[in-house]
């Protein structure tokens, strides 16, 4: 073969190799664009399918209206709030009661280890301890206040059935037990059936040991709402006294009366002296406030705390002041309510005129009703609410 030949065969298979070249490239040029197409439509169909999917998850949920699940669920755990809330009131019930079953087994087993016969007052029969009294109403009073009883003796026994009203005078032993005035005692109790004797000792001296005795024993025999003390020279109007209490009776742990705060006295010799004075500060400070002794009120919770507590509960010089000590640090109302300390008439005649009528009627001065013995008839004449006032009483 010539060179010349070779030449044009070499020139032919350039321009062929030219045109397929071209060819490919057009080739893959389009194959290119068509997959790219694809690509860019997956993910669109992905975004589509995904779209779908929580549509439909969304109908689902949208099934059940969101506003009536939120109101059905609320509903549901106001209900179990409320059975939860019952069950502790239910179960708080049932411990005061067994508390104070325990009182009344303690203070019997007290006095059986003390070689002292077992108190009448602690075998009531089931039938009285089951029953639920509105108020027990205690009466302090001395051996030496004959007079200020018979001035203040009412209708015990109907108050009891008719109305819930239990009213004793509180008294505890000489201290020569069974001398002269115990037997005197015994000899009025036998007649008029109203006191309550209390495993206590009497004397000026002790009379915050002698109402600490008196809630937990009375708290021990009934089963009532309210636990009261009252001093014997007071003038009580008793419809009026269980009618305040009443709206109360809510209440699992109050404390009701006149509510002060006076002064600690430090100086030997006056009235109301205070041993422990430097308990409270500095010389010139004031006690926490606390009510008045000449009559208040505790709720059956409290009561019962105190009975529980008796033994390790401290005793001030003034009773009034110890029982307000008790209280410090508990969850307790305080109820200051003046009308349980209005003054002899004129006072307590004016409000009942105005008709608002007073709990509780004394003087300041004395402590009580001055010359009570004498003047008590002529209180409850001018500042009484009135002979039908108790017995159409609703509480």
């Amino acid at each position: 073969m010539s060179w010349k030949n070779r030449g044009v065969e070499s020139a032919s298979k350039g321009v062929v190799s030219r045109k397929w070249t071209l060819l490919l490239c057009i080739g893959c040029f389009c194959v290119g664009m068509l997959f790219s197409d694809r690509m860019s439509i997956l993910p669109e169909a992905k975004s589509i399918s995904r779209t779908r999917v929580d549509d439909e998850m969304q109908k689902l949920v949208s099934g059940c209206d969101p506003k009536i699940n939120g109101e059905h669920e609320a509903k549901d755990i106001y209900g179990e709030v409320t059975r939860t809330h019952d069950a502790i009131q239910t179960l708080d019930k049932t411990i005061s009661n067994l508390e104070m079953e325990l009182a009344a087994a303690r203070a019997a087993q007290e006095s059986i280890l003390n070689g002292s016969p077992v108190d009448d007052n602690l075998r009531l029969s089931e039938s009285i301890k089951r029953r639920k009294y509105l108020m027990v109403v205690g009466i302090n009073t001395a051996f030496s206040s004959r007079k200020r009883r018979d001035s203040v003796r009412d209708k015990r026994k109907k108050l009891e059935d008719e109305k819930g009203i239990i009213m004793r005078f509180v008294i505890g032993h000489s201290a020569t037990s069974g001398g002269i005035l115990d037997k005197a005692v015994e000899a009025e109790d036998q007649k008029h059936g109203d006191f309550l004797r209390l495993e206590h000792v009497e004397g000026y001296l002790e009379l915050s040991a002698k109402t600490k005795t008196y809630f937990a024993t009375a708290v021990a025999l009934w089963d009532a709402d309210f636990y009261v003390k009252v001093d014997d020279d007071v003038h009580v109007n008793i419809a009026t006294l269980g009618a305040t209490l009443a709206t109360h009776r809510d209440k699992s742990r109050v404390y009701i009366g006149c509510m002060k705060s006076g002064p600690v006295l430090a100086q030997k010799g006056v009235r109301y002296h205070e041993p422990e004075h430097w308990k409270f500060g500095e010389d010139g400070n004031k006690y926490f406030r606390h009510a008045t002794g000449q009559l208040y009120a505790v709720s059956k919770d409290l009561a019962t705390y105190i009975s529980i507590n008796q033994h390790v509960l401290h005793r001030y010089a003034n009773e009034d002041v110890s029982l307000g000590s008790w209280f410090i640090g508990l969850d307790v109302e305080h109820i200051d309510d003046r009308r349980l300390c209005c003054g002899t008439p004129p006072d307590c005649e004016w409000k009942a005129q105005a008709g608002n009528v007073c709990v509780a009627s004394f003087d300041w001065s004395c402590s009580g009703i001055c010359k009570s013995v004498e003047r008590m008839k002529e209180v409850h004449r001018r500042c009484g609410e009135g002979e039908n006032a108790l017995w159409s009483a609703e509480f």
